[in-house]
């Protein structure tokens, strides 16, 4: 009889408890809100990026500062979708952009454009010569070998033009020479074909020579 009792008890207590959403599968249950730009930017970039855009991981762009229409556009173009395969290749990308909307991705396009830019570290007196045809290929090309001036689409400045033609100045001499070496092999086709044409043209050091002077840019 007592232990009828104890049952009868504690059913009692369970049926007067309440039931919280973690407990239930109520389809009426209000969904979790959505990160802000904020969080994603401090959560799922932060990782590669830092949260307000400044890589301090060579390897992986600086993206403070950059127009705002240029990052949009190249989340999306990570993004693969049922019928369509990623426009520009990095299984990592794909796989941070794969929850975002396009409304998220201009959102931290926004985001990042309006942070300040902490440039790369200054070139070490190693790379003065570097710097030096650095600085005569971004400005003025070369003639001969049909290479235009990096600056006739980038800017005087590093400032870019978009939304083709992002802000170049500081960024990391890793990241740029990277991405140069990507244009020149076809591994990275999601821009305009001029890149890729232009490449074909410059020698190793003269792709070295730009990423490095391109870090110096204030």
């Amino acid at each position: 009889m007592k232990m009828i009792k104890n049952t009868v008890m504690l059913l009692a207590l369970a049926l007067s408890a309440p039931i919280s959403a973690e407990t239930t599968e109520n389809p009426d249950a209000a969904p979790a809100a959505p990160a802000t730009v904020e969080e994603t930017a401090s959560g799922v970039c932060a990782g590669c990026h830092s949260a307000d855009g400044n890589s301090v991981i060579p390897m992986n762009p600086i993206l403070a500062g950059q127009h705002a229409e240029y990052i949009t556009k190249q989340l999306i173009d990570f993004k693969a979708t049922e019928t369509q395969p990623a426009k520009r290749n990095s299984p990592v990308m794909s796989s941070m952009v794969a929850a975002l909307s396009q409304d998220d991705m201009k959102k931290l396009g926004a985001y990042y454009a309006k942070q300040k830019a902490n440039p790369s570290q200054v070139a070490t007196d190693a790379d003065a010569k570097l710097i030096e045809i650095g600085k005569i290929l971004y400005h003025g090309g070369n003639i001969e070998n049909g290479v235009p001036a990096c600056a006739s689409c980038h800017g005087p400045n590093g400032s870019g033009i978009p939304p083709h033609y992002p802000a170049v100045a500081g960024q990391h001499a890793e990241y740029t020479l990277t991405q140069l070496n990507l244009f020149n092999t076809g591994d990275r086709g999601n821009d305009n074909q001029i890149m890729q044409k232009v490449l074909t043209r410059m020698s190793g050091q003269e792709k070295r020579a730009v990423s490095v002077y391109i870090s110096t840019m204030r």
